[in-house]
C-alpha cells in the first residue's frame, strides 16, 4: 500500500505532507515496510526472470 492516498485521521491532511508527527510517523513506518514497492518495475522483471532461470536449470537437471 502506498501512502500518497491516505489521509490523516489527526490533523485530515494527506500523509504524504507530513503535516502533523502522526503524518509523519506513519509515512516513515509505510516506508520502511515497501520493500519490493521501492523497486522499480524492470528490477521486478528482471528479479522473476532470474528466479524462472533458476527453476528452468534445476527442473532440467534433475530430468
Amino acid at each position: 500500500m502506498t501512502y500518497d492516498r491516505l489521509v490523516c485521521a489527526n490533523c485530515a491532511a494527506p500523509v504524504s505532507e507530513g503535516r502533523c508527527p502522526v503524518c509523519r510517523a506513519n509515512r516513515e513506518r509505510l516506508q520502511q515496510e515497501s520493500f519490493l514497492a521501492g523497486l522499480n518495475p524492470m528490477a521486478l522483471i528482471a528479479l522473476l526472470a532470474v528466479l524462472v532461470a533458476a527453476v528452468a536449470l534445476l527442473a532440467h537437471q534433475t530430468a
